[in-house]
């Protein structure tokens, strides 16, 4: 049993790597990871977001690094001031310097993306994963599930679930973010679960008395999670972008934690008098944003054969 197991995991490896294949007679064909790898190692966009989110990544990790100064320290002698050496970014409205606060700035925002990035996908993919193997009552349940979180607005339900909330850490936020999150990875997990486990392999698996266990980790999730990656990397740029707009609403992340979004609220009402206040952090915001989005494209044409 075992060795028609193993024989039908080998047909599994050639259906995957499909007619791509080495490039000369005789070579290991390759894995649709390997393939995805060695076309993403040949994107420009792929690099220059990979160079973008790394050095946002270190400088959210070791601020000081590029910034020495708190950025909570100011000096209301210097409101609004523009650039001046050592300041390059002026100060804000409380004299605090913008430079330092938007360094500062970026630790918040890529911990509220990847937590919650991470807690959707895992909670998405889970459910999604088992209510598209299982099928029946259980996929019935979570489909209707799914639709009652896709009818909540976003931002109003923000507005509603954390204006209780009077913790000032980014955990609050997080939750929000993955409790309206994970229905639509579940819904793509669910979809690619379905797909898979209608492959030959999987069916040939099953016919030699694979358990459901090992089907599902052996042979369907491997070859449904692409989707997942791609809907996760572009999904955290935009949950990056709503923890700013929650915080811009004065509902997100609060005084005393550094954050973009509460920045672009403080300089907003100062935007004709102080633009540099408004420029920097809602320009590094952007950016990160755009780099997410630019990471997820790339991975998306590297893991589906039919966009190349």
């Amino acid at each position: 049993m075992d060795l028609a197991l193993d024989e039908a995991e080998s047909v599994e490896g050639i259906e995957k790597t499909g007619p791509r294949g080495g490039t000369g007679p005789g070579e290991k064909p390759r894995s649709l990871w390997s393939d995805a790898w060695h076309q993403l190692r040949r994107n420009p966009v792929f690099i220059i977001s990979s160079l973008m989110i790394l050095f946002l990544v270190i400088i959210s990790i070791w601020p000081q690094l590029i910034a020495s100064g708190d950025p909570l320290q100011c000096d209301l002698s210097k409101s609004q001031q523009g650039s001046s050496p050592g300041h390059p970014f002026g100060y804000d409205t409380q004299g605090c310097d913008v430079y330092t606060r938007t360094v500062y700035g970026a630790r918040a925002s890529i911990t509220v993306g990847v937590c919650a990035t991470l807690g959707a996908a895992l909670l998405g993919s889970l459910l999604g994963g088992l209510a598209g193997f299982f099928g029946g009552w259980g996929d019935a349940l979570l489909s209707r599930v799914a639709d009652i979180f896709f009818g909540i607005p976003v931002v109003l339900g923000g507005l509603v679930f954390l204006s209780v909330v009077t913790s000032t850490t980014v955990w609050p936020v997080v939750g929000f973010i993955v409790l309206l999150g994970w229905p639509q990875i579940a819904r793509i997990g669910r979809g690619s679960v379905i797909t898979a486990k209608q492959n030959d392999y999987v069916q040939a698996a099953r016919a030699l008395g694979a358990g459901n266990g090992r089907m599902m980790l052996r042979h369907v999730a491997p070859n449904a999670v692409a989707p997942v990656i791609v809907v996760a990397t572009i999904a955290l740029g935009t949950y990056i972008a709503l923890e700013a707009t929650l915080s811009f609403l004065g509902v997100g992340l609060r005084p005393p934690t550094v954050s973009w979004g509460i920045d672009i609220s403080n300089a907003a009402s100062q935007i004709r008098n102080a633009p540099h206040m408004l420029l920097w952090p809602a320009g590094a915001l952007s950016l990160t944003v755009l780099a997410f989005i630019m990471l997820g494209d790339a991975v998306r044409d590297a893991l589906d054969p039919k966009l190349r």
